[in-house]
């Protein structure tokens, strides 16, 4: 437990700074988790009869990662998005070397782990330039409650936890812990529209609905990974905590549905 609080402590100051310096450290930092989670992703699934082209797509990830970044910079046009289109070729290309018995397999595992990691990073990376400008308000107030509605149901549902959720999952997740994260994430939403401003009271509160709950569908379909390929935890670089996977398993669902919502709904 100890472990855990330091791992956890020292892990969201970090975030947190990152978000605050400045949108190229903001830029830098995502960029960097989004390509570890696709390679934590390939470590995972990797096995006799699974083998992802982890160097190609890792690097297609991280390729894919940083022109995004010049592109919301500014720095580059749209159009050189496309040249991610050719690192995916590389990959159909590359399999036809390797002499596997279900190459198909090895290269659906392949794009999976960029569609499941790398591109919800990028989406969460573009709230931060959702008006054109970088705002580290609208992001960190993302991760605030997403790491509000974490707490709020591990407390709710260790108090009044009865109903179980999905328990052929998760065994833990109740009910009661779901609805738990939810409210808190709401309450915690009215504050962040007095102190951060950026967006309206009803925003933010639509905001901490969306993460309440596909955050914790999210967090679901890791589990559902997880048990798919008989693995605790999708790695071990978070002492106490698991793998990058388990940490953002909510972001990867939420990030791209609250960016629909500022998107077309708010800007």
């Amino acid at each position: 437990m100890r472990t855990r609080a330091i791992t956890g402590f020292f892990f969201i100051a970090v975030l947190i700074g990152a978000v605050l310096f400045g949108a190229y450290s903001f830029l830098t930092f995502f960029s960097i988790i989004g390509t570890a989670s696709v390679y934590e992703f390939y470590k995972m699934v990797q096995a006799k009869d699974k083998k992802p082209l982890i160097f190609l797509g890792t690097a297609a990830a991280c390729f894919a990662l940083v022109l995004w970044s010049l592109v919301i910079l500014g720095i580059i046009g749209e159009k050189n998005l496309l040249w991610v289109l050719v690192m995916i070729l590389f990959i159909y290309i590359a399999a036809l070397f390797r002499k596997r018995s279900l190459p198909i397999e090895d290269i659906s595992y392949s794009l999976f782990g960029i569609i499941y990691a790398a591109v919800p990073f990028g989406i969460f990376m573009s709230l931060g330039f959702i008006n054109g400008i970088y705002n580290a308000y609208i992001p960190l107030g993302f991760l605030i409650l997403l790491w509000t509605n974490d707490t709020g149901a591990y407390l709710a549902g260790r108090s009044f936890g009865r109903r179980k959720l999905f328990e052929r999952i998760s065994p833990n997740k109740t009910w009661e812990g779901f609805i738990g994260g939810v409210l808190l994430a709401v309450v915690v939403a009215l504050n962040l529209a007095q102190y951060f401003g950026s967006l309206l009271g009803w925003q933010w509160v639509c905001m901490a609905f969306i993460i309440g709950i596909f955050g914790t569908c999210g967090d679901l379909v890791e589990s559902m990974l997880k048990r798919n390929l008989g693995v605790k935890d999708s790695g071990n670089l978070l002492p106490g905590h698991g793998g990058l996977l388990d940490r953002f398993d909510g972001l990867l669902m939420a990030a791209p549905l609250v960016y629909m919502l500022l998107k077309f709904v708010v800007f």
